[in-house]
């Protein structure tokens, strides 16, 4: 049974930084796309930061230079480190991983197990 526990969230101001975390069970992690996805009460989920399973990153245009997706495969855990953040990058943060190939590794169709998420917010 594929679970993905997230962690790491809070309030911070802006130009703060945040390190999100996921603990992975159930799956073959290295092996597995991860990826990080965020939602505003009401908005699309946005994809924000992806990895495969060789650990070459991708991320939103909004995030880049700002947020670092890595994996650590000896523990099974994906981190997101974010820096510089700002009120708009306020919302419900998700971890979630596919078995699957694709070229739409920022799409939401793209991924079947998703953690329950963690609150990020960011004030000005």
């Amino acid at each position: 049974q594929v679970q993905l526990v997230e962690s790491g969230g809070g309030s911070v101001q802006a130009g703060g930084s945040l390190r999100l975390s996921c603990a992975a069970s159930g799956f073959p992690f290295s092996t597995w796309r991860m990826a990080w996805f965020r939602q505003v009460s009401g908005n699309e989920r946005e994809g924000v930061a992806a990895v495969d399973s060789d650990g070459i990153p991708e991320y939103a245009d909004s995030v880049k230079g700002r947020f670092t997706i890595s994996r650590d495969n000896a523990k099974n855990t994906l981190y997101l480190q974010m820096n510089s953040l700002q009120p708009e990058d306020t919302g419900m943060y998700y971890c979630v991983t596919d078995p699957g190939r694709t070229a739409w590794v920022l799409r939401y169709w793209s991924y079947q197990y998703w953690g329950q998420g963690t609150q990020v917010t960011v004030s000005s």
